[in-house]
């Protein structure tokens, strides 16, 4: 029995999904949360946020991620990273799935990703968890209510956490399976509750399809200067770099904080909500993604509170520390209404620096930002892994390895393009560690980080002197107006000049090696731009 506003002529049954049992289709917040506590799928918490426990898998699952290896995508999927899916095995797995939905109630959000109606995609995520429709109902677009009259999807997403794959049967690693279908516009998600599957499901699709129109997908953060959306600014950066709290600076209009894409037209969020960490979250530093973790219906997921009087303990990472909330952008009282702004004036790539070697702040050439673009490097620190007793180093080329289904270099070189039409500058941004490494030195200050990036974003920094670095061949300033002059330094801000040397020696020797698996794809300016 079908409940709900829906397209009758898109409804589950007349697209081929029969035998289900209750259909709700595209609630609205109050009755996803109310099915939601009835379902017994989690809490009610404070001020109306459901609190929730994804329950074995409390992050995605990359390498149960899947496309199917259908003629029509063969020579355009980069398969050393995606990997290949039977078009049998495929068929065998929606039958299974669809079989044992049989009788089960589902819950339908039909959304769109994309603020640039030319650039739109319509998507319709069917769930077999009312929570996971509140949480897509959040991250993606909603459609007017009377555009639901006629909502026709492009893709369809199917996710059923209850649903274990068999890999023999199935052609996938394990029970658990993220399987995406170009040619049948579909994606299936089986055997896992973490709700960020359907929002990176999503941005892997477009990861695809917007390179070919010319369009490039961005792992990113945006923000534009506040009544001039023309002022823009984009952050790529992997998780710890800040890419979050930079973004939202109160002197500027918060356009996204993840995905986005840069059109001809300039730079749109694919997203209309936001998936923010929580561990340790500081109610003085980020008042306002606090806050949304008592609003009514947030998605607060995988954290610990009081059973009785429902208090969240930020700083409990027994579940996992990767907590999280999910809330529309509309909480955040700087965010723009519109998810626009015009092309990029400043492209700016965030790093974690655990080696201590990175100045706070660098600008790049085109070539070298294609560079650190492919190169995607950040560090993960002694005791964030077992075993971990230095800082490692972490190479996710283009910001976002995990989400982009074609070769790294088509990514890097519409980049490149754009940078070099629109006149965009580059900045790479360390925010981590100075005066040594890990262990010895300090962790930039977040003050010296938010001068520098306030000077490069209003163009201060063009005016002052800047010199080449000798490891990296970038250009670093050599003085900056409230910043401690030393840390552009980062060699004088070591007590052992020698060890930092050595430091540096070994980071441009990391960088070198990773970069070879690029060089027989990458044009003679960027081989030229190459670190070692």
């Amino acid at each position: 029995m079908n409940h709900g506003r829906v397209n009758p002529h898109q409804t589950l049954d007349a697209t081929g999904i029969t035998g289900l049992g209750n259909v709700y289709y595209n609630q609205i917040e109050p009755a996803l949360v109310e099915a939601a506590v009835a379902r017994g799928e989690g809490r009610l918490g404070k001020g109306g946020a459901f609190l929730c426990s994804t329950g074995q898998f409390t992050g995605r699952s990359p390498k149960d991620k899947f496309v199917v290896r259908t003629a029509s995508v063969e020579n355009t999927i980069w398969w050393d990273n995606n990997a290949p899916m039977a078009p049998d095995a495929y068929a065998r797995l929606k039958a299974d799935m669809l079989a044992h939905l049989q009788g089960r109630d589902m819950f339908v959000q039909d959304l769109y990703a994309g603020a640039d109606p030319l650039h739109r995609l319509d998507v319709r995520v069917v769930t077999e968890l009312a929570w996971h429709g509140l949480f897509i109902r959040h991250l993606l677009r909603r459609p007017a209510r009377e555009e639901l009259d006629g909502f026709t999807p492009e893709w369809t997403i199917i996710n059923v956490p209850s649903f274990k794959a068999d890999p023999a049967r199935h052609g996938c690693r394990t029970e658990t399976v993220i399987a995406l279908n170009f040619d049948e516009k579909t994606v299936l998600i089986a055997n896992t509750a973490y709700a960020g599957e359907n929002k990176k499901s999503v941005f892997t699709i477009l990861n695809y399809i917007l390179p070919g129109k010319g369009v490039m997908a961005m792992h990113c953060s945006a923000n534009h200067a506040l009544g001039n959306p023309v002022d823009a600014a984009v952050f790529f950066g992997l998780s710890g770099t800040g890419k979050t709290t930079l973004s939202a600076a109160p002197d500027r209009t918060l356009i996204g904080d993840d995905e986005h894409g840069w059109s001809d037209r300039g730079i749109f969020n694919f997203e209309g909500g936001c998936y923010a960490k929580t561990i340790n979250l500081d109610p003085k530093a980020e008042p306002e993604i606090y806050a949304t973790t008592s609003r009514f219906g947030t998605v607060v997921e995988n954290m610990v509170y009081d059973p009785e009087t429902l208090e969240l303990d930020f700083s409990d990472n027994s579940l996992t520390d990767n907590t999280r909330c999910a809330y529309p952008l509309d909480a955040i009282s700087n965010a723009s209404d519109t998810g626009l702004g015009g092309h990029p004036r400043h492209v700016v790539m965030l790093t974690c620096d655990a080696f201590g070697v990175l100045p706070p702040i660098a600008r790049l050439s085109p070539a070298q930002a294609m560079y650190h673009f492919l190169s995607g490097f950040t560090s993960k620190v002694a005791g964030t892994e077992r075993g971990i007793t230095e800082p490692q180093p972490t190479f996710s080329t283009c910001f976002g390895a995990p989400f982009m289904p074609r070769r790294p270099e088509v990514y890097g070189k519409l980049l490149q393009e754009k940078i070099l039409k629109q006149g965009a500058t580059c900045w790479l941004v360390n925010t981590g560690w100075t005066g040594g490494a890990f262990g010895t030195g300090r962790r930039m200050p977040i003050k010296a980080t938010r001068a520098l990036l306030t000077a490069a974003l209003d163009g201060s920094l063009a005016g002052v002197a800047f010199r080449r670095d000798p490891n990296f061949g970038f250009d670093v300033p050599v003085s900056v107006d409230g910043v401690d002059a030393a840390l552009l330094d980062p060699r004088s801000t070591w007590a052992d000049t020698a060890a930092y040397d050595a430091q540096a020696k070994k980071l441009v020797d990391m960088f070198s090696k990773n970069f070879g698996q690029y060089v027989p794809y990458i044009d003679d300016d960027i081989k030229a731009a190459a670190i070692g």
